[in-house]
């Protein structure tokens, strides 16, 4: 029970001034000469408090990004201006926000693309978040004026695989290798819908909380870093059970 009370007092005063102002100073006082005291005897103590803060934060930040999903569903899901790779009618969708020049996206690429070809009832929903600089946007817009011309997936496999820097004479080379009409690319990549859309795109992120790339929304959960693909498969696996 004294443990608990540690805990708990430990947590109210390192979650900051808001927190510690609801007591009195004499109570503040007292907390702090018990918590001194406690601290020379089991410093842990100080330790599970911090892990404590830290796992309310994970589970109030899971709550909100949930709470989001829930919000923003058709905009996730249902949005007729995304491109989709994949089963266009597949029974389990996965939404995926990435930026071409991240390398953790790129790991994900391969086994996402193991999964629409081993799993034929997938739908994966593309969301492009150029947030790794300019060279990220050049690519975005390249992909979103490739969607255009029918050849986004192409396009996008082909800048996925890639080693080198998006530069604008790369895309131009591998636009033309995917039977791409590059002029019309070119040209279709500096229309300002195509920066709405990138705008929207990232307006959505940050509404998710979203810090990083890759991030995956599945059901009403959202799926932060790179997955392998047999977490995958469980994942998709168990969203059809919830059906």
């Amino acid at each position: 029970m004294r443990r608990t009370f540690l805990l708990a007092a430990a947590g109210l005063l390192a979650g900051g001034r808001a927190m510690a102002q609801s007591f009195s100073d004499a109570q503040r006082d007292e907390i702090v000469s018990i918590l001194r005291e406690a601290l020379q005897r089991d410093p842990s103590i100080l330790r599970d408090a911090f892990a404590a803060i830290q796992a309310a934060d994970e589970r109030d930040r899971g709550e909100a990004q949930r709470a989001g999903i829930a919000q923003q569903r058709a905009a996730l899901f249902a949005n007729p201006e995304d491109p989709v790779r994949g089963n266009p009618r597949g029974d389990v969708t996965i939404v995926e926000f990435f930026d071409v020049r991240c390398p953790y996206c790129k790991r994900l690429h391969e086994d996402m693309a193991e999964l629409i070809n081993r799993d034929r009832n997938v739908r994966v929903v593309m969301k492009d978040i150029p947030i790794l600089g300019p060279a990220s946007v050049v690519a975005s817009r390249a992909l979103l004026a490739a969607q255009r011309q029918g050849k986004y997936a192409e396009l996008h496999d082909a800048l996925m695989r890639s080693r080198g820097e998006p530069t604008e004479a790369m895309i131009r080379a591998e636009a033309q290798r995917v039977g791409l009409d590059v002029p019309r690319l070119l040209r279709e990549m500096d229309d300002p819908a195509i920066q709405r859309r990138i705008d929207t795109n990232l307006a959505l992120a940050r509404s998710l909380q979203i810090e990083g790339t890759p991030a995956l929304v599945l059901g009403d959960t959202l799926i932060p870093g790179a997955v392998p693909l047999a977490q995958l498969e469980t994942l998709v696996a168990r969203e059809r059970q919830r059906r």
